[in-house]
Protein backbone atom coordinates (compact mmCIF):
# COMPACT_ATOMS: atom_id res chain seq x y z
CA UNK A 1 0.00 0.00 0.00
CA UNK A 2 1.02 3.55 -0.27
CA UNK A 3 -0.47 6.97 1.41
CA UNK A 4 1.22 9.39 -1.11
CA UNK A 5 4.03 11.12 0.45
CA UNK A 6 5.70 8.45 2.53
CA UNK A 7 6.79 5.62 0.01
CA UNK A 8 5.19 1.95 -0.31
CA UNK A 9 4.77 -0.43 3.33
CA UNK A 10 3.43 -4.15 3.53
CA UNK A 11 0.48 -4.11 5.32
CA UNK A 12 -1.70 -7.03 6.71
CA UNK A 13 -5.48 -7.05 6.54
CA UNK A 14 -6.43 -7.01 10.76
CA UNK A 15 -10.19 -6.86 10.19
CA UNK A 16 -12.85 -6.48 7.37
CA UNK A 17 -16.49 -5.90 7.43
CA UNK A 18 -19.17 -4.93 4.71
CA UNK A 19 -18.15 -1.41 4.95
CA UNK A 20 -14.65 -1.33 6.72
CA UNK A 21 -11.56 -2.82 6.64
CA UNK A 22 -8.58 -2.45 8.82
CA UNK A 23 -4.76 -2.72 7.95
CA UNK A 24 -1.83 -2.97 10.31
CA UNK A 25 1.29 -2.21 8.76
CA UNK A 26 3.99 -3.94 9.01
CA UNK A 27 7.06 -2.77 7.12
CA UNK A 28 7.89 -0.03 4.73
CA UNK A 29 8.82 -1.97 1.21
CA UNK A 30 9.88 1.52 -0.39
CA UNK A 31 11.08 4.60 0.27
CA UNK A 32 9.25 7.77 -0.87
CA UNK A 33 10.69 8.34 -4.69
CA UNK A 34 12.31 11.43 -5.57
CA UNK A 35 10.68 13.87 -8.14
CA UNK A 36 11.42 16.82 -9.46
CA UNK A 37 10.16 20.41 -8.27
CA UNK A 38 8.09 20.66 -11.62
CA UNK A 39 4.94 21.91 -11.53
CA UNK A 40 2.00 21.70 -14.53
CA UNK A 41 0.00 24.83 -14.97
CA UNK A 42 -2.81 24.06 -17.08
CA UNK A 43 -5.75 25.40 -18.72
CA UNK A 44 -8.68 22.84 -18.05
CA UNK A 45 -9.94 21.40 -21.75
CA UNK A 46 -13.12 18.85 -22.02
CA UNK A 47 -13.13 16.76 -19.13
CA UNK A 48 -11.67 13.88 -21.18
CA UNK A 49 -8.80 15.12 -22.37
CA UNK A 50 -8.11 17.33 -18.70
CA UNK A 51 -8.80 13.24 -17.08
CA UNK A 52 -6.15 12.37 -19.86
CA UNK A 53 -3.98 14.89 -19.30
CA UNK A 54 -4.01 14.00 -15.57
CA UNK A 55 -3.25 10.84 -15.98
CA UNK A 56 0.18 10.99 -18.04
CA UNK A 57 1.58 13.90 -15.86
CA UNK A 58 0.93 11.83 -13.32
CA UNK A 59 3.34 9.02 -15.04
CA UNK A 60 5.40 11.57 -16.12
CA UNK A 61 6.59 12.47 -12.44
CA UNK A 62 4.62 15.64 -11.89
CA UNK A 63 5.03 16.82 -8.47
CA UNK A 64 2.21 19.48 -8.68
CA UNK A 65 -1.00 20.21 -11.12
CA UNK A 66 -2.22 23.45 -11.11
CA UNK A 67 -5.43 24.55 -13.45
CA UNK A 68 -5.08 27.90 -15.04
CA UNK A 69 -8.46 29.79 -15.69
CA UNK A 70 -7.29 32.01 -18.70
CA UNK A 71 -9.90 34.11 -21.22
CA UNK A 72 -10.12 31.22 -23.57
CA UNK A 73 -10.28 28.16 -20.99
CA UNK A 74 -13.72 26.37 -22.12
CA UNK A 75 -14.21 24.44 -18.86
CA UNK A 76 -17.01 24.96 -16.75
CA UNK A 77 -15.82 23.14 -13.77
CA UNK A 78 -12.99 21.12 -12.27
CA UNK A 79 -13.81 18.18 -10.30
CA UNK A 80 -10.59 17.74 -7.95
CA UNK A 81 -12.12 15.08 -5.88
CA UNK A 82 -12.12 13.24 -9.67
CA UNK A 83 -8.47 14.25 -10.75
CA UNK A 84 -7.36 13.20 -7.36
CA UNK A 85 -8.71 9.85 -7.87
CA UNK A 86 -7.04 9.40 -11.72
CA UNK A 87 -3.88 10.43 -10.07
CA UNK A 88 -3.86 7.82 -7.52
CA UNK A 89 -4.83 5.15 -10.19
CA UNK A 90 -2.06 5.80 -12.58
CA UNK A 91 0.69 6.15 -9.67
CA UNK A 92 -0.52 2.69 -8.50
CA UNK A 93 -0.33 1.41 -12.22
CA UNK A 94 2.77 3.03 -12.57
CA UNK A 95 4.43 2.02 -9.31
CA UNK A 96 5.21 5.81 -8.50
CA UNK A 97 4.79 5.72 -4.25
CA UNK A 98 4.32 9.85 -4.11
CA UNK A 99 1.30 11.26 -5.65
CA UNK A 100 0.84 14.88 -7.13
CA UNK A 101 -0.56 17.79 -4.85
CA UNK A 102 -3.54 19.32 -7.43
CA UNK A 103 -4.75 22.49 -6.70
CA UNK A 104 -7.79 24.81 -7.17
CA UNK A 105 -7.92 26.25 -10.12
CA UNK A 106 -6.51 29.84 -9.72
CA UNK A 107 -6.32 32.78 -12.52
CA UNK A 108 -3.83 33.15 -14.77
CA UNK A 109 -3.26 36.48 -13.17
CA UNK A 110 -3.02 34.85 -9.60
CA UNK A 111 -0.52 32.39 -11.09
CA UNK A 112 1.85 34.61 -11.78
CA UNK A 113 2.18 36.71 -8.82
CA UNK A 114 2.37 33.34 -6.56
CA UNK A 115 4.95 31.87 -8.48
CA UNK A 116 8.22 32.38 -7.15
CA UNK A 117 10.06 29.69 -9.64
CA UNK A 118 10.78 29.85 -13.44
CA UNK A 119 7.73 30.18 -15.43
CA UNK A 120 8.36 28.04 -18.96
CA UNK A 121 5.20 28.89 -20.92
CA UNK A 122 4.50 27.37 -24.54
CA UNK A 123 4.35 30.16 -26.19
CA UNK A 124 2.92 30.61 -30.12
CA UNK A 125 4.66 33.25 -30.46
CA UNK A 126 7.73 31.93 -30.38
CA UNK A 127 10.68 31.42 -28.11
CA UNK A 128 13.62 29.26 -27.69
CA UNK A 129 13.01 25.54 -27.94
CA UNK A 130 11.95 24.03 -25.07
CA UNK A 131 15.14 21.38 -25.17
CA UNK A 132 17.29 23.88 -25.08
CA UNK A 133 15.83 26.03 -22.47
CA UNK A 134 14.46 24.33 -19.45
CA UNK A 135 17.19 23.88 -16.87
CA UNK A 136 17.34 22.03 -13.43
CA UNK A 137 15.63 23.12 -10.22
CA UNK A 138 12.58 24.47 -9.57
CA UNK A 139 10.06 25.26 -12.42
CA UNK A 140 6.24 25.90 -13.71
CA UNK A 141 5.42 24.86 -17.50
CA UNK A 142 2.21 27.07 -18.05
CA UNK A 143 0.42 25.85 -20.90
CA UNK A 144 -2.80 27.28 -22.95
CA UNK A 145 -6.41 26.52 -23.85
CA UNK A 146 -7.18 25.67 -26.64
CA UNK A 147 -6.86 28.47 -29.31
CA UNK A 148 -4.24 29.56 -27.22
CA UNK A 149 -3.45 32.24 -24.96
CA UNK A 150 -4.63 35.66 -26.12
CA UNK A 151 -2.14 38.33 -27.26
CA UNK A 152 -2.97 40.68 -24.11
CA UNK A 153 -2.63 36.90 -21.88
CA UNK A 154 1.10 36.77 -23.86
CA UNK A 155 1.68 40.37 -23.17
CA UNK A 156 1.25 39.46 -19.33
CA UNK A 157 2.87 36.65 -19.47
CA UNK A 158 6.17 37.70 -21.37
CA UNK A 159 5.95 40.66 -18.48
CA UNK A 160 6.19 38.68 -15.47
CA UNK A 161 10.26 38.57 -14.64
CA UNK A 162 10.37 34.84 -14.14
CA UNK A 163 8.84 33.92 -17.37
CA UNK A 164 10.51 32.17 -20.44
CA UNK A 165 9.09 31.44 -23.78
CA UNK A 166 9.13 28.19 -25.27
CA UNK A 167 8.96 26.85 -28.33
CA UNK A 168 7.31 23.12 -29.03
CA UNK A 169 8.22 23.22 -32.47
CA UNK A 170 6.73 23.78 -35.48
CA UNK A 171 3.53 21.76 -35.50
CA UNK A 172 0.31 23.13 -33.48
CA UNK A 173 -0.68 20.82 -30.68
CA UNK A 174 -3.79 20.42 -29.27
CA UNK A 175 -3.73 21.99 -25.45
CA UNK A 176 -3.09 18.31 -23.61
CA UNK A 177 -0.90 17.68 -25.70
CA UNK A 178 1.18 20.76 -25.44
CA UNK A 179 1.21 20.33 -21.80
CA UNK A 180 2.65 16.71 -22.10
CA UNK A 181 4.82 17.36 -24.70
CA UNK A 182 6.42 20.16 -22.64
CA UNK A 183 6.60 18.33 -19.82
CA UNK A 184 8.36 15.18 -21.21
CA UNK A 185 11.07 17.39 -22.87
CA UNK A 186 11.24 18.69 -19.25
CA UNK A 187 11.76 15.34 -17.90
CA UNK A 188 14.08 14.51 -20.57
CA UNK A 189 16.52 17.53 -20.17
CA UNK A 190 16.32 18.76 -16.49
CA UNK A 191 14.58 16.12 -14.67
CA UNK A 192 14.68 12.77 -13.75
CA UNK A 193 15.37 11.22 -16.89
CA UNK A 194 18.69 12.82 -17.90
Amino acid sequence: MFDGTSGEWLARISEAGKKRMALTVEQRTREPEAIPDVWLAFAPVKRTQTDWLVEKATELGIAKLIPVITQRTIAERVKLERLRSIATEAAEQCGRTRLPTIDEPISLAQLLKQADRAIYFADEGGGEPAASAFKPGPAVILTGPEGGFTDDERAVIRAAPNAIPVSLGPRILRAETAALAALAVYMAVAGDWC
